[in-house]
């Protein structure tokens, strides 16, 4: 027999009524990680987002595929996906997270500013989806400290510490038409 009671569900505590407990995490599919990153083929490199707690951590997916560009030079006969691949992605997704809490986020932009303690345990090849997991270590107004990990299948393949931080776009310069004579 269940313990829920009128005065609570199964995702609160009894003290604590439904309006007050935390949000449930978010998800993102690629149009959402658009609308956030300013990152295009063959950059983008999160396909979909699974889990996000605000301020806390994000889950990411990116599937790799033979198709990709890099893979017609690293390497032809072996292809790989290039570590400094997967420490993007882990910015990249931590980006989203960052950015997801940008109010004005249209006039800015996120920038790589540090890398630590990176390592590569298992190559990644085509037909492999990455799990991304990215954990808030220090979060500032304008910086972010998180430790990214990628998976395969339940095996780590990659770590990393990154630091991003948020600042203002350059303005878009508008290009002067055609002159006309009068």
């Amino acid at each position: 027999m269940s313990n829920v009671t009128p005065e609570t569900t199964p995702d609160t505590t009894p003290h604590q009524a439904p309006d007050q407990q935390p949000a449930a995490p978010a998800t993102m599919d690629i149009l959402e990680i658009m609308a956030l990153l300013p990152h295009r083929y063959p950059f983008l490199l999160i396909d979909r987002v699974v889990e996000m707690v605000p301020r806390q951590r994000i889950v990411a997916i990116k599937n790799i595929t033979i198709n990709e560009p890099q893979f017609q030079g690293h390497f032809p006969d072996y292809p790989i996906m290039p570590g400094v691949l997967m420490v993007e992605a882990i910015a990249q997704a931590g980006g989203a997270l960052l950015l997801s809490e940008v109010p004005d986020r249209e006039s800015k932009l996120l920038l790589f500013t540090s890398i630590e303690n990176a390592r590569f345990r298992r190559p990644v090849t085509p037909g492999d989806q990455l799990r991304i997991e990215v954990t808030v270590l220090n979060w500032r107004t304008r910086a972010v400290k998180m430790l990214g990990k990628i998976t395969v299948d339940g095996k780590l393949v990659c770590d990393a510490t990154v630091m991003c931080q948020v600042v203002p776009r350059a303005a878009k310069k508008i290009e002067a038409g055609p002159e006309t004579a009068e």
